[in-house]
């Protein structure tokens, strides 16, 4: 049992865990996470990922759902089980001593430490006390002795690495709840068209109104951010939010993700306005949308509706794939086979990815603990024991960190001395 424990609080071991989760990590960032399966076989079929996983493969590896799967929780679980075994069999042993005061009583003790000086001193008791007087005004903590002395300083910086480890674990508690009990949806979203989050029960949580929605453009027409006004169930308020400015709400953050064509509002003739459902063709460009519509009412001799913003123009093609005209958005009709065809207004939908983390509180815990642990494991931990005895005064001392200025500042104290 003993073997094991010291096996699993060693640092290789550590080291190695932290390697695998953040190769497993760039896995998660190079794979896209939490798809349907059916888009994993067929991005993978032709072209492997890099070379070695087919879509089957990377399903069975739980590649797809990197950070909740079974072996990365391992993973992390592991980890935090090295970690506090770590500090309970080193660290926190490494704080007591540092805050036990040893007292040694001969200058043979002392002689074996890795610093240590002796220099003749006439009056030996009169040169330990201008060592302590001197350690003082320095702020080292005392505990004199008769004709002996402790003195040390910078114990807080034990506690650094004892934070670091327990900074540690509280990330990887928040990253695995968020990883179990946190949700995640993405929808696109038209005005006036509401969303409703509903509980595991099926009640609702919260509804979500899309006011309004804006996309700001460039002057060559390239989007440079997007804008949604949002009527929330339980606010009183509209609230808005744009591209790196989420909303924050009962425990919800709604980020502003991306941008859609939702529908096309068409005349034909003297019809009145027909609000039609645009979709995607990834086939025809990256942000393409389209639709099919007859021009006779047995539903033959269609034509091809293309556009690539709410701004337009909105292309038209035979079925042979000829251009047949192009529509502005609340511009004039055009005839289209014969039929006068005008577009009245595109209706854009607003991307919303709402995610729900409760582990983000640990998470960000965490980091201002594992924060503070690294920078009070800057401070070196130095003791000193200081020994008068038959006209000399023997010194000798540790220092955890930075050994060489410890080697340099003890010969220093002690030419004071002689000069005082």
């Amino acid at each position: 049992m003993k073997r094991l424990l010291a096996w699993l609080s060693d640092l290789r071991v550590a080291i190695v865990l932290l390697l695998l989760i953040a190769l497993a990590s760039a896995v998660g960032t190079a794979i896209p996470q939490g798809d349907p399966p059916a888009s994993y076989q067929e991005a993978y079929a032709d072209t492997p990922w890099l070379g070695l996983l087919h879509g089957e493969q990377v399903l069975q590896l739980q590649l797809d759902h990197v950070y909740s799967s079974g072996w990365f929780l391992g993973l992390m679980a592991w980890l935090g089980v090295a970690l506090i075994l770590c500090s309970w069999r080193r660290q926190w042993p490494a704080l007591q001593a540092a805050r036990d005061w040893i007292d040694y009583r001969t200058p043979r003790q002392l002689s074996k430490f890795a610093v240590a000086e002796t220099i003749a001193c006439p009056d030996a008791e009169h040169g330990l006390n201008q060592l302590t007087a001197m350690l003082q005004r320095q702020g080292w903590e005392l505990k004199p002795g008769h004709g002996r002395l402790a003195a040390r300083k910078g114990v807080i910086g034990r506690v650094g690495p004892l934070l670091v480890h327990t900074g540690m674990v509280l990330l990887m508690l928040g990253a695995v709840w968020g990883a179990l009990a946190g949700n995640r949806l993405e929808r696109f979203l038209a005005p006036d068209r509401t969303l409703d989050l509903l509980s595991p029960n099926g009640h609702s949580q919260l509804s979500i109104t899309l006011q309004d929605f804006r996309i700001e453009r460039d002057p060559a027409g390239r989007p440079e951010q997007f804008r949604s006004v949002l009527d929330l169930s339980d606010s009183v308020k509209l609230e808005e939010i744009s591209v790196n400015h989420p909303l924050r709400h009962r425990g919800i953050t709604i980020y502003q993700a991306d941008w859609a064509l939702a529908s096309i509002g068409l005349q034909i003739g003297r019809s009145p306005e027909l609000q039609l459902p645009l979709q995607t063709y990834p086939e025809l460009g990256e942000q393409v949308w389209g639709l099919v519509l007859p021009t006779r009412p047995d539903g033959t001799e269609p034509v091809f509706l293309s556009l690539e913003s709410e701004q337009g123009p909105v292309s038209v093609y035979d079925s042979d794939g000829s251009a047949l005209a192009l529509l502005r958005p609340g511009g004039p009709a055009e005839e289209v086979k014969g039929l006068p065809l005008r577009v009245a207004s595109v209706l854009p939908a607003s991307g919303l990815l709402l995610k729900r983390d409760p582990g983000v509180p640990l998470v960000y815990l965490g980091f201002a603990v594992l924060l503070i642990g690294g920078s009070l494991s800057l401070i070196a931990t130095r003791q000193l024991w200081a020994i008068a005895a038959d006209g000399q005064l023997h010194v000798g001392g540790l220092c955890n960190r930075n050994l060489a200025a410890f080697t340099q500042e003890l010969p220093a104290l002690l030419a004071e001395v002689q000069q005082g």
